[in-house]
């Protein structure tokens, strides 16, 4: 398995991306995210997760927030991927990139029905924080999970 850059454009990313959010709707009774959806004209940085013959296994990305911040955005794993350590490699791709370029915090939105994204971050991590950005004060984001996690400049 190998982790490398793509852009958000790219129809196995757009393919992964929907299929994370479908995951999403059927776990939370057809509910939408809360927040700004990410673009391409948002998205600064989006990695893949490839099997040795090519086949996507898994994605992120990250949005910039400005002053040195990055949300991670549609970190998903196929289910049929899961339990090889994939999304941990996605997420250290992601913040090897973020420190590449100068990005010092990463901060996320999850929620109460994904545990294992909750137990993913917290073991990699991420402390709980308030609501932040477009997320602060969206009623529609109220039962959403915030984490974040300060960089170390140095780590790999």
């Amino acid at each position: 398995m190998k982790v490398e850059p793509a852009f958000w454009g790219d129809a196995d990313v757009q393919r992964l991306a929907a299929d994370q959010q479908a995951e999403i709707r059927a776990r939370y009774g057809g509910q939408e995210e809360p927040g700004t959806p990410p673009s391409g004209a948002d998205v600064g940085v989006v990695v893949v997760a490839r099997d040795d013959d090519g086949t996507p296994l898994g994605c992120g990305a990250l949005r910039p927030l400005g002053d040195g911040v990055a949300e991670v955005k549609r970190m998903y794993v196929v289910p049929a991927a899961r339990g090889r350590g994939i999304s941990r490699a996605v997420l250290a791709a992601l913040e090897d990139t973020a420190r590449d370029r100068g990005w010092t915090t990463l901060r996320l939105e999850t929620g109460p029905m994904q545990p294992e994204a909750v137990g993913l971050y917290s073991s990699a991590g991420y402390r709980p924080i308030e609501a932040f950005g477009a997320y602060a004060g969206d009623p529609d984001a109220a039962d959403s999970l915030f984490f974040e996690r300060l960089l170390d400049a140095h780590a790999r």
